[in-house]
């Protein structure tokens, strides 16, 4: 019997294709993903609803992916359809991902109805229809240029202004990894073993260098169905380096020249096989980097023969923390630009803000339902938005976050 364990954590289809394949054929054991929600029997009815949601999501969505992102050869793209979207009256309630641009209009990311853009005045949903390459939206951001991309499990999609067009990975066979200021980087789906890069009109498919996981984390992972290099986070810190999270490899950063590694027991498979995922990195206004727990946070050392090391420092005091963080990872974070303090953002715990001495909670509710988050974004003018599972878009008012009605 193949398990799978999604205990308090939400999946982005990250799983490989052969693992798709084999569902199936094979029962799968959701183990108490929503244990942690309370027992009434309206968050009972919450958490039925999520599992499958999130099964259907991860079988849709690994299927999909498999019809074949890479393609060997020139770049190229997939025929673009020109259509105006559709105006609404209100957003959907499963927002995974949030995005201003530059003329200040927000795009919202769904979990399944496509993209829908706001301009101030009015609301207009874009999908599949009007040519995205899929309606699951897992990472928006834009060029220099003011062009907008959308990071889907079926593909990347760029939308200009006009239409939308869906790019067309190139495989290098030489792997050839650079770093230039102004490339876009893109997560993907269904291709486990790297990471996509966008440099101009070109999108390179790259795959990281396998470690020894085995031997790092004393873990077997060939007897695992999904690739242990999927990537669920991607940062760039204050130097211009890049950051990589992975399912369970640990944190890859790349500097333009060469690659290091941290591996570590809480950047992996959990002693009681859950897999949490390094899904956010940040670096905090001391320099330090949190790699997706408030465990321990890292800074990083360059010897005097200039190989680089990392000290691995203590991390939130849970001792200190009133109510206590059930659960000590994180999901999505960001900075302030008042006093960089750290904001986390937790699927079923709320927003915790740490300042570097203290931790602040802010429980986000739905009348009296327990929000479920999934993606926090700073906007242009330093605004913080909470995008979620089962609620829309929340927005911090200086003292608490509040339900945006668009």
């Amino acid at each position: 019997m193949l398990v799978i364990s999604f205990r308090r954590f939400a999946t982005h289809g990250l799983i490989q294709c052969n693992f798709a394949l084999r569902l199936s054929k094979r029962q799968l054991n959701i183990r108490t993903f929503a244990n942690h929600l309370s027992s009434s029997k309206k968050e009972n009815k919450l958490r039925k609803t999520v599992i499958g949601q999130i099964l259907l999501l991860s079988v849709m969505t690994t299927l999909s992916s498999c019809k074949g992102q890479l393609q060997k050869g020139e770049a190229d793209t997939h025929p673009s359809i020109t259509h105006s979207g559709k105006t609404i009256s209100k957003l959907d309630k499963a927002i995974w991902s949030i995005y201003q641009d530059k003329k200040g209009h927000y795009w919202f990311g769904s979990n399944g109805k496509g993209v829908f853009k706001y301009d101030g005045k009015n609301l207009v949903q874009f999908t599949g229809t009007n040519g995205l390459a899929g309606n699951q939206i897992r990472g928006i951001q834009g060029d220099n240029s003011g062009n907008i991309y959308f990071d889907t499990p079926d593909g990347i999609s760029k939308y200009d202004g006009h239409t939308f067009t869906t790019l067309k990975p190139i495989y290098s066979a030489q792997n050839k990894w650079k770093l230039l200021p102004d490339d876009l980087w893109f997560k993907g789906s269904g291709n486990p073993n790297g990471v996509y890069r966008l440099t101009g009109d070109s999108l390179f498919y790259l795959e990281f260098p396998e470690q020894d996981l085995e031997a790092a984390f004393g873990i077997k992972f060939d007897a695992r169905q999904y690739s242990p290099y999927g990537v669920y986070g991607i940062y760039k810190d204050k130097k211009g380096n890049l950051w990589f999270g992975t399912l369970s490899a640990g944190v890859y950063r790349y500097d333009g020249d060469s690659f290091f590694w941290i591996a570590e027991k809480e950047l992996t498979v959990l002693d009681d096989g859950r897999v949490p995922g390094v899904r956010s990195i940040i670096e905090d206004k001391d320099g330090n980097f949190w790699l997706s727990n408030t465990i321990n946070r890292y800074r990083i050392d360059a010897a005097e023969n200039g190989k680089i090391g990392y000290q691995k420092l203590p991390g939130i005091d849970q001792s200190t923390i009133q109510p206590k963080m059930n659960l000590p990872y994180f999901m999505s974070a960001v900075t302030d630009d008042n006093n960089a303090d750290l904001w986390l953002l937790t699927y079923s715990e709320g927003i915790w803000r740490y300042d570097g001495k203290n931790v602040f909670h802010y429980p986000i509710k739905d009348g009296e339902t327990d929000v479920l988050l999934y993606a926090m974004y700073k906007d242009n003018q330093g605004a913080i938005w909470l995008g979620t599972h089962n609620a829309g878009v929340y927005k911090f008012n200086g003292e608490n976050f509040e339900k945006v009605e668009l």
